[in-house]
């Protein structure tokens, strides 16, 4: 008898079904921000343009998911803390973050567990980012 097993997905990039995935769940996530007025102290952090943002966090999430290193592969470690120093991260940006994110993931399909893992992965990082600028 020959039983075919089907291929387990090992990490959270694997999960969420590789770069395409990932892709649409950037791009998702920055429509939101860009169009959604929930999100508008996060979208104000973010500039005019959108597009370098876009492509910078597709590359982060494809590694920080356990898929390839593309950021790292550009521009070294992703030092996440020292990047966005510059930037006013208080807790209305941060949670507004949080809420885009959880709603692109919840419109792009990322299945429940996954979508619940990545819910508190990604605030445990974004936490880190805090700098109010008082």
């Amino acid at each position: 008898m020959n039983i075919e097993k089907k291929p387990v997905a090992d990490t959270p990039f694997d999960q969420i079904g590789g770069e395409p995935k990932v892709q649409a769940l950037v791009e998702r996530f920055y429509d939101l921000m860009d169009r959604e007025p929930g999100y508008r102290a996060v979208r104000a952090a973010h500039g005019n343009v959108l597009d370098d943002a876009r492509q910078r966090l597709f590359w982060f999430l494809c590694g920080w998911l356990g898929g390839p290193q593309h950021y790292a592969e550009r521009f070294g470690h992703p030092r996440l803390r020292r990047r966005h120093l510059p930037f006013k991260i208080g807790t209305l940006e941060r949670d507004q973050w949080l809420a885009c994110m959880d709603q692109a993931m919840g419109e792009t399909g990322v299945p429940d567990a996954l979508r619940s893992q990545l819910r508190e992965a990604f605030f445990k990082t974004a936490d880190l980012m805090l700098n109010p600028h008082d």
